[in-house]
């Protein structure tokens, strides 16, 4: 029956005369089944659809009405009461929230779909586009994460796994159980440290994802990491990348070799491939991470606005301090433009005083030319 449907026609002709019960229900689920099909064919994940289906339901209940009833005060309502409330939202959020109306009433309002007339028919009044530049929070700039949150000094980073590594100790002098998953979380940190990744890169991790480096061949099989859990974007599948181990920090490689030949098997007898895994066999959750990450942070006495993507900001900007190019290091951690790299830099007052140094003996011929 639905393949006799015409272009143009009404999403709902194709159910000729049955009428249902909640009428208004029905139609608002067939529209979100309409806007979930139009998603699935853009090749948008299952998680992002969820979220925004789950989301465009939860508006509509806060509005109090209808899709085909909303109106430009519905989303300035919302958006005021987000961004007032006792803990409020960020407006990158804000924001993203808005941009979910504004796709699904776009959706809505599309002549392909027929909505618009249906609405009509059957209602009285048709959907409209609530969202404008007058209503809706800008994106003016570049990075709009909290302002606390920033690269950790290296004396932040040893103290961090300085505690982790001791974690480990402690637990074997108690004799409680645990050393081994406190060694591999230990692990996980320096990797994502190291090697510069995002939580879901880390976590997807399988062991021959450790690859030689031709070019460093004294690494062995530890010279790069192949991630292939890479941040997606606009519906396009895992971006992959190769993440080569540079000398400053192949002090990861001993741990990695630790891990994969003596701990990881003990954890799990039955590991399969992932690198990370737990007791049962699973991979550790992203949930875990953070928990994880939150506990070694506290107790090294660390400021608590620091997360586990701070390790990732970290390495951007100790790669930079070193001296490698901004091509180089955008190409390790997967960033589309240096722009976005750029964000995640925070060189230190030596490295800048490096740089004026530099700068003062090019021109002046000696760094004490100037006095």
């Amino acid at each position: 029956m639905a393949n006799q449907r015409e272009m143009g026609d009404s999403p709902l002709h194709v159910l000729g005369n049955v009428r249902p019960l909640d009428e208004p229900a029905f139609i608002f689920n067939a529209m979100l089944q309409g806007w979930d099909d139009q998603q699935q064919s853009r090749g948008l994940s299952r998680q992002t659809i969820d979220v925004r289906t789950s989301f465009i339901r939860r508006f509509s209940a806060y509005c109090e009405k209808l899709p085909w009833e909303w109106a430009p005060v519905d989303l300035e309502d919302f958006s005021i009461h987000a961004l007032s409330r006792a803990r409020p939202l960020a407006k990158s959020t804000t924001r993203g929230y808005q941009v979910m109306v504004r796709a699904f009433c776009d959706f809505m309002m599309d002549p392909r779909y027929g909505w618009a007339g249906e609405c009509e028919k059957r209602f009285g009044s048709a959907p409209q586009q609530i969202c404008h530049d007058w209503n809706t929070v800008r994106h003016l700039a570049e990075y709009e994460g909290r302002p606390e949150r920033r690269a950790l000094t290296y004396d932040e980073l040893e103290r961090f796994f300085t505690y982790a590594d001791g974690r480990v100790e402690t637990i074997i002098q108690a004799g409680r159980k645990g050393a081994l998953t406190a060694l591999r979380d230990s692990q996980i940190f320096k990797t994502t440290y190291a090697y510069g990744l995002r939580r879901a890169e880390v976590v997807g991790l399988d062991v021959a994802d450790l690859r030689p480096n031709p070019a460093a061949p004294g690494y062995g099989t530890y010279g790069c990491v192949e991630v292939r859990w890479g941040k997606a974007s606009r519906g396009s599948g895992p971006r992959r990348r190769t993440v080569l181990t540079v000398p400053e920090l192949d002090w990861v490689i001993e741990g990695l070799e630790q891990w994969v030949h003596e701990g990881r098997d003990r954890v799990a007898t039955d590991a399969g491939d992932a690198l990370w895994t737990t007791e049962r066999a699973t991979r550790v959750s992203l949930r875990y991470l953070d928990d994880r990450f939150a506990e070694i942070r506290d107790g090294a006495g660390l400021p608590r606005e620091l997360s586990l993507h701070c390790l990732r900001h970290t390495y951007v900007t100790n790669l930079i301090e070193w001296g490698y190019s901004e091509r180089f290091v955008q190409d390790q951690v997967g960033h589309l433009y240096a722009s976005t790299t750029a964000i995640y830099t925070s060189v230190g007052n030596d490295y800048k005083n490096r740089v004026i140094a530099r700068a003062l003996s090019r021109i002046y011929g000696a760094t004490d030319a100037h006095t």
